[in-house]
Order: structure tokens, then sequence, then C-alpha cells
């Protein structure tokens, strides 16, 4: 049977409550800048000076000096350290046939430990039937559940904490009426046809999304294994969540998913969960592809410029997805010895797409796209095309022409904060070029 973790729910109800009444009245007295002429002066870090000074003008000094320098710096800076990879097991809890037989659905609850009490999470994975061998796929974690993927009873309704979203849920608790609300945002039958799987993941089964000093989901469940980190700088809900991706991937990667490529895997991510994404595929070298969608401040976006959302008003509202040293910076990014670019220059030179929204203004495309701009040259060091042509654009894309022919890709979608066909079309044309051409798995 799979294991449930207590959450305490009317302890975690009255907290949840506490941190929203919290951010509105933080919200009313915040007042976002978007004028570019009010953008105080910045200078942004070098991704490829030392923090000695010294030039890294070799893809070895990079490779062996550099790259664990900056995940040093974002690890007690910004997302936290997290602990060792732990030791996982699985139960397939179901398989069916689905999409008219063009699709396998399997539903595996993956454990972080081997006892009978592990804390668990529960993946939804959809392999195309047409398939002869291991399929390259897009692994991603979803707000509102897996139930919320597609209308389908037979998936289980999560029985965990949730975002009260209304109608969706009962308190903290989901009802039937979330079953499929969130299909939009992932049009399986689409991937399934063009020969990729999905494997998706409801985030809170890794850690509920509110601030309760870090002791529910896996940071209670293996909090006590990381040691010898100073409590200012341990992990968030950004890592816990990229640490649960890792493990997920784990078990792509092992003989008990012959059906999926594990060597072929793409992290995907909207929103907080494309911040995600980011730090997962910036941590783990082993995600063959990363995706950030509309991912904003502490995602893509140039903490520096401080458009739109700041850190200091995404540490107030939601203290707990970044490390506690990271309030240091609120009001003061120009002090991070970081900036996200280097978050995407850590990526380097997988292929890597970032996605902005013309009407997502909080997300500040503009500090986005410049991301991936100075995250190039470190692309162009390790002897890729960065984003394609002989140096980074200058200016940003017209909205709806995607910046994709390098391996950095970028586009600017017309509408506002979401994901979409559109925005998977893209990512689907992207990984044509860069995972199909992978050598599968043996």
């Amino acid at each position: 049977m799979r294991h449930l973790i207590d959450l305490r729910h009317a302890w975690a109800c009255a907290a949840f409550l506490l941190t929203a009444a919290t951010c509105v009245s933080n919200a009313t007295a915040f007042e976002p800048n978007y004028d570019e002429s009010k953008i105080a002066p910045y200078k942004l870090p070098d991704p490829l000076v030392m923090e000695d000074g010294s030039a890294v003008t070799t893809p070895g000094r990079w490779e062996n000096q550099r790259r664990a320098e900056l995940l040093e710096l974002f690890r007690k800076h910004v997302y936290g350290f997290s602990p060792e990879p732990c030791q996982i097991r699985s139960e397939r809890v179901s398989e069916k046939q689905v999409l008219d037989g063009k699709a396998t659905r399997s539903e595996v609850d993956v454990f972080f430990g081997s006892g009978d009490d592990a804390a668990s999470m529960r993946l939804l994975i959809y392999v195309p039937t047409s398939a002869d061998g291991p399929v390259p796929a897009f692994l991603g974690l979803n707000f509102q559940g897996n139930h919320s993927i597609d209308s389908d009873p037979s998936i289980q309704l999560n029985p965990g904490w949730f975002r009260n979203r209304g109608e969706t849920t009962d308190g903290n608790r989901t009802t039937e009426a979330a079953r499929g609300v969130a299909a939009d945002r992932w049009p399986v039958d689409l991937i399934v046809s063009r020969g990729y799987g999905l494997v998706t993941i409801y985030y809170g089964d890794i850690d509920p999304d509110f601030d309760d000093g870090f002791n529910n989901g896996i940071h209670g469940a293996l909090g006590d294994s990381l040691t010898g980190v100073e409590d200012e700088s341990r992990w968030g809900s950004i890592a816990a969540w990229a640490y649960g991706l890792s493990r997920a991937l784990d078990y792509l990667q092992s003989d008990q998913c012959p059906s999926i490529d594990g060597d072929r895997v793409a992290v995907i991510g909207h929103s907080r969960l494309g911040k995600t994404s980011l730090w997962a595929g910036a941590s783990d070298p082993r995600f063959a592809m990363v995706i950030s969608n509309d991912s904003g401040c502490g995602g893509a976006a140039l903490s520096r410029r401080a458009i739109g959302e700041t850190v200091g008003r995404i540490n107030t509202s939601f203290p707990h997805w970044f490390n506690d040293k990271f309030n240091e910076y609120n009001e003061n990014e120009s002090a991070l010895p970081v900036d996200q670019h280097e978050l995407l220059a850590l990526i380097a030179p997988r292929p890597l797409y970032v996605a902005s929204a013309t009407e997502d203004r909080w997300a500040d495309p503009k500090g986005e796209f410049l991301s991936a701009v100075h995250a190039d040259p470190v692309y162009r060091l390790l002897d890729t095309d960065g984003m394609g042509s002989d140096a980074a654009p200058e200016q940003m894309p017209s909205p709806d022409q995607p910046i994709n022919e390098g391996v950095i890709g970028y586009h600017l979608r017309t509408g506002k904060h979401d994901l979409t066909e559109y925005d998977w079309r893209q990512y689907l044309e992207f990984a044509d070029r860069h995972l199909r051409s992978s050598r599968p798995r043996e």
C-alpha cells in the first residue's frame, strides 16, 4: 500500500491561511517596477571568471573548477544544500491502454528509501505503444495532482495536501472536480503522437507548498541525513522538488522502466516548477535537456534587473522556496555572488530552452531572454553554437518568433503566464533536433 505522510491536516491549513494572509498584506505594500529606465545600474558576475579573479579559458577548467564553484555558490546563497541521493524502490500500481490504444499509461510509486514507512511520490507515465524500443521522454512536476492531467476516474485522486483552489478543493484536499482541469497544460495525445513519453508527478508528493519550517514532505523524511550544513543554507522547497525529480530519473534509468530511455529525458517546468526544472538540470547533469517555461525571479530572469517580482518580494511571499540565506539579498540583488545567467550556464553544453510570455511582465521576459544571452559564452566555450549564428542575438525576438537553431532555444509567446500547446510544439521541435539524435540507451 502506498505510504502517506501525516501532514497534520488541521495545523497545515492554519499555517497556510496565516501565510496567505501575510502574502496578501505584503502584496498590498509592494509596488513592482516595470519601467526599464528605473532599473538601478548593475554589473553581472562573469560566469567565466573564477572567484579569485582568474579567467576560465578552457572547457577543462570550466568542467573541473568553475562549474563546481558556481554550484557551491548557488547552494549556499540561493537554493540550499540537499542530502546525498537516497536509495529508491518502486511499486507499479496500475497499467492501462489509453488514447484509443496509442499509449500505455502506468502509475508507479517511487519511495525515498527502502523501508516500509518511506515517503513516496506517484509517477504518472505515458508511453507510445507504437515504439519499437525505449523512447525519449519529458519529465515534469504538476500543480494539481496526476488526476488533473486526465479526467479518467481510474487515476487515483491524490490524498495529500493541496493549495485551496475553490471548487476543485475542499479546504486543502482535492475533489472530483479537479479531474482533467490541467489537461490543456499537458497535451498527452500530441506528445505521444510525436513519439515521446511523458512522466509527471504531483509536486506536493515531494514537498507540500507551504512554509512550516522545512519539516513536512521529504524535508522531514530526509532532513536528518543532511549534516554539516549551516541552517541558513539548508535546502528549500525548490531544491526538494528538484531532488524528487532526480529520484524519478533514478527510476527511469533503472531496469524497472525499460520503455523509457533514461539517457534522453528532458526535465520541464512552468512557473515555480520552471525554477525547479532549471535547478534540477543544473545540479543533475544526467538530464539530457532542460526546459524553463515562464520561470521568472529565482528561475531564468536576471535577479539584478528587479523588474516585476524581486528577490525581496518572492522571499516574503514564499519563504520556503529558497534557503534562508537568500533573504540577505532582499532588495539587495547586486550583493548576490551569482545571477541567473550562471544558473543557465551550469546546464551547458546540454540543450536548454527558455520561454516567456508577452503578458507575463511579473516574470520579466526581457530578463529571461538576457539570461540566456549571457549564458551563451559558456556554451560556446564548450564547443556548441549557443543561441545559434555567430553570436548571441542583441535584441529580443518578436512574439511567436522562436530562436531555436542553436543548443539554447528561446521564445516569447503571445499571451499570459501559462503553459500552452504553442509552447509544447516548440519544445517538441527542439527535442526532435536534440534528443532524437542522441544515442539510445543499450
